[in-house]
This record gives C-alpha cells, structure tokens and sequence, in this order.
C-alpha cells in the first residue's frame, strides 16, 4: 500500500530543507577557504614570502572544484525539487555568490604571482602602505559579505555598498600616487606595474565582496539593492 500524501509530505520537505542547509553550509565553507586564501595573498606580500604566495596559487584550484561542486548541489535541487519564492532566491543566491567567490580567489591568485615578483626585489621598490590599507578593507568587506549571508541579514548586507564606495576612491588615490611615483622614478616601472595590477585586484575583490552583500539582500528581502537603492520600508 502506497504511504498517503500526509505520511509523506513532512518527510519530504524535511529532506528538502537539509539538502537546503547542506548546499549552504557547504558555500559558506568555500567562503572561509576564500576568505584565507586572501588573507594568505596579503600575507604573502607583506612578509615577501615566495613560499606561501605559491602555495595560494595552488590552492585556487581547490577553490574552482568546489564552486564546481556547489553548483552541481544547487542544479540538482533546481532540477528535482523545483524550489519556490524563498527557497528558489536562497538557491539561485548560493549559485551567483560562489562564482563571486571564485572570482575573489582568482583575484588571491593574482595578488600571489604579483607578491612573487615582488620577492625576487627583495625589497619594496615603493611604499606599499595604501596597498595593504585597502587589502585590509576588502578582506573586512569579504568578511561582511559572508557573515551577512551566514546571518540572511540584509540590512548588514546593504552597508557593504557604501564601503565599496571607500575602496573605489582610494584605489584611484592609489593609482594616481603610483603614476607620480613611476614618472619621479622611470626606473622602478617595470616593478611599479606589478603593484599597480595587484591594486586592481584588489578594486576587483571589493566589487565581488558587494555583488556578494546584493546576492543576500535579494535572498533575504527579494529586492535587488543594485546601483546602490536603499531597503525597501518596512
């Protein structure tokens, strides 16, 4: 005899909720490896340590298996469970913020191969205290991100916009004290535009931190905060 659809209706939908908890327990897991995948790329360029700027560079491939792995997760829920409302948003929200995840530890990498280069100099050829400034705000920025989605809390979500605003201004602060630089000393270019592709991931890393805090606002409220709109009232 067939179970009824009482018996199996709560069963079910508690299998679909830990498939749910499962999918997002495992992004935010990727979100931690990506987290010190950067924190290892700063490290490695303030400590000049070709060692462990190699071994971040490694490890992207690690960070692309499983955003491989977390997509196939949310594409067989999609597929079988045709998640709706709440649970479709929370689904689709995981999907976008892995590869904004993939993308930051593309950007660690980057940062890894220009702290190599670095070390062979041996020592700094410029002052690169505006490059860890801002490498310390976008990591606090992937931070938030993660947290915020850990939490499915919007309001934090939407505050990371305004320190995307910050990153951007002194990345082009930084840009403009790298140009003078390089003209004062034609002979530190070729090193300076190293730094200067380093900065860039570091702008990059930021703007994914925000599409990230976007992703959750959208999971949480279903609104898309994009170009900076504020939350909708209560």
């Amino acid at each position: 005899m067939a179970p009824s659809a009482d018996e199996t209706g709560p069963h079910i939908s508690r299998q679909f909720n830990q498939e749910l908890e499962k999918v997002r327990t495992h992004m935010l897991r990727m979100g931690g490896q990506v987290e010190k995948h950067l924190t290892d790329a700063l490290r490695s360029v303030a400590e000049h340590d070709s060692q462990l700027a190699q071994q971040v560079i490694e490890e992207d491939l690690v960070i692309d298996r499983l955003e491989r792995e977390i997509d196939i997760e949310c594409s067989l829920i999609i597929a079988r469970r045709q998640p709706a409302a709440g649970d479709l948003r929370l689904v689709l929200a995981i999907i976008k913020a892995i590869r904004d995840l993939e993308r930051i530890g593309d950007e660690a990498a980057r940062i890894a191969r220009s702290a190599l280069q670095l070390a062979e100099q041996g020592e700094d050829p410029v002052d690169l205290g505006e490059f860890h400034q801002i490498g310390d705000r976008v990591l606090g920025m992937v931070k938030q991100a993660l947290d915020a989605f850990a939490r499915m809390d919007a309001e934090a979500a939407a505050a990371i916009a305004g320190e995307d605003a910050e990153v951007d201004s002194d990345y082009h602060d930084a840009i403009r004290s790298m140009v003078t630089h390089m003209m004062n000393h034609p002979e530190s270019v070729s090193m300076a535009l190293i730094i200067l592709w380093a900065f860039r991931a570091l702008e990059r890393i930021g703007d994914h931190a925000k599409n990230i805090s976007e992703h959750v606002a959208y999971m949480v409220i279903g609104a898309n905060l994009g170009m900076g709109r504020p939350l909708p009232k209560k």
